[in-house]
């Protein structure tokens, strides 16, 4: 079968779930963060704007290049596109940490990425993928509506981490003991949801990846590369370097596969794109923490 003609396995009732889970994570992040991590902007400003530079405009402008090298099928480079406007992942915090890199900026970024991304993933999402004429026909025959994706990702993101923002405000303490238990919880149930969706799905998987583990490949390649150029060339130290290289390579991939089932019908080649960057960034990101982990920032 036509990698554009597969229908992932998948119901109303994953996505519902799925989009629970996520809210979940985004509960767990907005417990770990304070009111001045959002101000962060005025401690790091040429980081924050390396890491928002590099995150909304270098990145899906980067792939916009390589769909146009490799041509891959349109629905892998609609996932592509879609991956590319997504916020950084939530465990760029810890690789930034284990990488040492600048962690406090690491929590600022993915802060401001997270708040802005609430509009600017629709946004840049409908502007990039318009771009390209294959996804710009598919975006033509679905009917994308980038103020119905807003509302969506308001209600994936925004409402939990404003939930989250508000219950660590008003209830400190509460907030200090819940977090771990909350992270762990809520990674743990993703991975048991991925887990899941994976092997109801394994035989299209297994058949296909071949088709998009590449395009995964050199994309979150140029992510990690960008991101880490953008920080040399605003001449931030090397601590920094790689605490904006992490931020811009690690994508919220799970939001990403919840907007492909959300607003493309599961379409096969996003839906794979995003299920094997949720699972190569965390591979590449730890490779990379770890050489990094063995050398002094200088």
């Amino acid at each position: 079968m036509p990698l554009d003609a597969i229908q992932l396995n998948f119901t109303d009732s994953n996505l519902f779930v799925l989009n629970l889970v996520l809210g979940l994570i985004m509960f767990g992040l907005a417990l770990d963060l304070k009111l001045a991590d959002f101000i962060g902007i005025a401690a790091f400003p040429r980081a924050i704007l390396a890491g928002m530079l590099g995150q909304f405009v270098l990145l899906p402008a980067l792939t916009l290049a390589l769909v146009q090298i490799i041509k891959p099928a349109p629905s892998i480079a609609l996932g592509m596109f879609l991956v590319a406007a997504c916020p950084g992942g939530n465990v760029s915090n810890f690789l930034t940490h284990l990488a040492r890199g600048n962690t406090a900026l690491s929590i600022s970024m993915t802060a401001v990425s997270t708040v802005a991304a609430l509009f600017m993933t629709p946004l840049n999402f409908a502007f990039w993928a318009a771009q390209y004429p294959a996804t710009q026909k598919l975006l033509t025959q679905i009917a994308l509506n980038p103020w119905d994706m807003c509302r969506a990702i308001l209600l994936i993101l925004g409402l939990p981490l404003a939930l989250g923002l508000l219950l660590a405000q008003r209830y400190p303490s509460f907030a200090q003991r819940a977090r771990k238990p909350m992270k762990y919880f809520s990674l743990i149930v993703f991975a048991l949801f991925i887990v899941a969706a994976f092997s109801a799905n394994l035989q299209n998987f297994l058949e296909h990846v071949r088709h998009v583990a590449f395009a995964v490949f050199l994309q979150n390649a140029l992510g990690l590369a960008g991101g880490y150029c953008a920080a040399y060339a605003l001449r931030l130290k090397e601590s920094d370097r790689r605490a904006v290289a992490i931020e811009v390579g690690i994508q919220n991939s799970g939001l990403g596969l919840g907007l492909v089932f959300g607003f493309f019908g599961g379409l096969g080649g996003a839906a794979l794109i995003a299920a094997w960057w949720g699972i190569w960034h965390l591979i590449s990101g730890g490779l990379l923490a770890l050489f990094w982990s063995r050398r002094e920032p200088v």
